[in-house]
């Protein structure tokens, strides 16, 4: 990470949010790095729950079969192929096999669903999650998540959109917290046009964000011109200066 574009986000976070939670990243990753990757036995099946130790400042390094859920795996790219009767656990089940989330109406849309989203492969071995403060010279993040209320995550949005003309910049797939919060803007970063993913409104995953906490993920290239924009943008006029006064201290 390069410390000046880290240290300008950092002084930016602290004036224009102050007392907001700092963002964490990602990255794939071959290397060591100093801490061993997290064992099943060692964590909650869930990728969100997970994240509170990352919020803290510590390191969260995963690998393939670090996390007990299918979805976790499938959309950290370790797992490529389909949860059998996903269709059905997705919508209305089947009785005494599968029980059913009833997030689709039917099995059918629930398959047109999953299959506009292929899978995708871990590009290396390890996924490392790291609080943006924490980042090493040597980490190079891939995509910057925001875990926060909505006013904090309002002034990410339009900062996602001072510099372009196209009014979705920011868009809100249908998926699981970890889909919105990894694979989504993942694939996002290899566009000309990154966009950035609004998320955290799965309700298997809520239980493990506050109430009042969405997630907004950028991809890094994204992030870079948004950190740079900082001082040019809204973040600057007095309308934002009363929404700051309102944020946590």
């Amino acid at each position: 990470m390069d410390a000046n574009l880290q240290s300008q986000f950092l002084n930016g976070w602290r004036t224009y949010f102050p007392g907001a939670p700092l963002p964490l990243a990602f990255y794939y990753t071959d290397e060591e790095c100093g801490v061993p990757p997290e064992s099943t036995a060692e964590l909650a099946p869930c990728l969100l729950a997970n994240l509170n130790r990352v919020r803290a400042g510590k390191t969260l390094r995963l690998q393939e079969n670090s996390l007990g859920c299918w979805g976790g795996r499938r959309y950290l790219g370790f797992a490529r192929e389909p949860r059998p009767n996903l269709d059905y656990f997705l919508s209305c089940g089947i009785p005494g096999k599968v029980t059913g989330e009833r997030y689709k109406k039917n099995p059918s849309l629930a398959k047109q669903s999953l299959e506009a989203l292929a899978g995708f492969a871990a590009p290396k071995k390890c996924i490392v999650f790291q609080r943006w403060d924490r980042l090493t010279a040597e980490e190079e993040p891939e995509v910057v998540v925001f875990i926060a209320a909505p006013d904090v995550l309002a002034g990410v949005f339009m900062l996602a959109g001072f510099a372009e003309a196209d009014n979705n910049t920011v868009f809100s797939p249908f998926g699981s917290g970890c889909s919105t919060l990894v694979q989504y803007p993942y694939m996002e970063s290899f566009s000309s046009q990154p966009r950035c993913v609004l998320g955290g409104f799965d309700p298997s995953a809520r239980p493990h964000l506050a109430t009042c906490e969405l997630t907004l993920a950028v991809p890094f290239r994204k992030m870079e011109s948004m950190v740079r924009d900082m001082p040019d943008s809204f973040l600057t006029t007095p309308t934002w200066y009363e929404i700051s006064r309102r944020l946590p201290h």
